[in-house]
């Protein structure tokens, strides 16, 4: 098993490709420490991973929360040791009314919360699991940006895609920080991807609309949440050791 007696924090554990990457995690061994913001979805998760290889630890807090976060990961380390594995999962572009809204129709106020929605978690868990990782001489940590951040989805604010390219550039700077100390700073740029949250609005589309989306695709399909897992579960993993400083783009070839 891949990641046995590795500890793992996952944010936005709870559903999509974050719980995608958690069940891959727990079931090749891994400690996780699943952050969610939504406890039904952390006891579910507990429930259907109990006698796995590994196990999962469920902590419902606020991701953005600088002390929340902080608490978090001295608690971690207090009861696991190093963090070998962040895997920073919380972003979105639903979090607003209109995620497809232009620049004349977005306020600041949607603007400012899809930018700090998408870039302060990721930030904060860095900033928090970095020195230990540095004093360990190892780490994994995977961002999760978007193809928006490439300017490469028609269907997303200037706002989400600005904030998903601030994830690629910080990624990129944060490896070249961090390579020294031998930690790997990677990040996957999804497509749309069904996952729980998106799945309403895919349903909403006209069958036009879905066979137009899906024929853009050269894999003739619309990507699931383990889809995008199962790179994050590779960049995690030792086979990704002298892989640094990447966005991978999981698009099914669609570019």
């Amino acid at each position: 098993m891949r990641f046995q007696g590795k500890t793992a924090i996952v944010t936005a554990a709870g559903a999509g490709i974050g719980r995608a990457t958690t069940d891959i995690l727990v079931r090749e061994g891994a400690t996780v420490v699943a952050v969610e913001i939504d406890n039904a979805r952390l006891e579910k998760m507990e429930t259907d991973l109990a006698g796995s290889p590994g196990k999962v630890e469920g902590r419902c807090i606020d991701a953005c929360d600088e002390i929340q976060v902080r608490a978090l990961v001295a608690e971690t380390q207090a009861a696991h040791g190093d963090v070998d594995i962040l895997v920073n999962a919380v972003g979105g572009s639903t979090i607003v009314n209109n995620p497809s809204a232009t620049i004349e129709e977005l306020t600041f106020e949607e603007w400012q919360k899809l930018i700090d929605f998408n870039l302060n978690a990721t930030f904060l868990f860095c900033n928090a699991v970095v020195p230990a990782m540095k004093r360990a001489g190892s780490g994994k940590i995977i961002n999760l940006s978007s193809i928006a951040g490439r300017g490469l989805s028609g269907i997303s604010s200037s706002a989400y895609a600005a904030a998903k390219g601030g994830i690629i550039a910080f990624t990129r700077k944060l490896s070249i920080e961090l390579g020294p100390f031998g930690i790997n700073v990677n990040a996957i740029a999804p497509s749309l991807t069904l996952t729980e949250r998106l799945m309403p609005h895919w349903e909403k589309r006209s069958a036009e609309n879905q066979a137009a989306e899906i024929e853009k695709v050269p894999l003739k399909r619309i990507p699931k949440a383990i889809d995008q897992a199962r790179v994050i579960a590779f960049l995690a993993s030792h086979d990704a050791d002298f892989v640094t400083g990447l966005t991978i783009d999981v698009t099914g070839g669609l570019s």
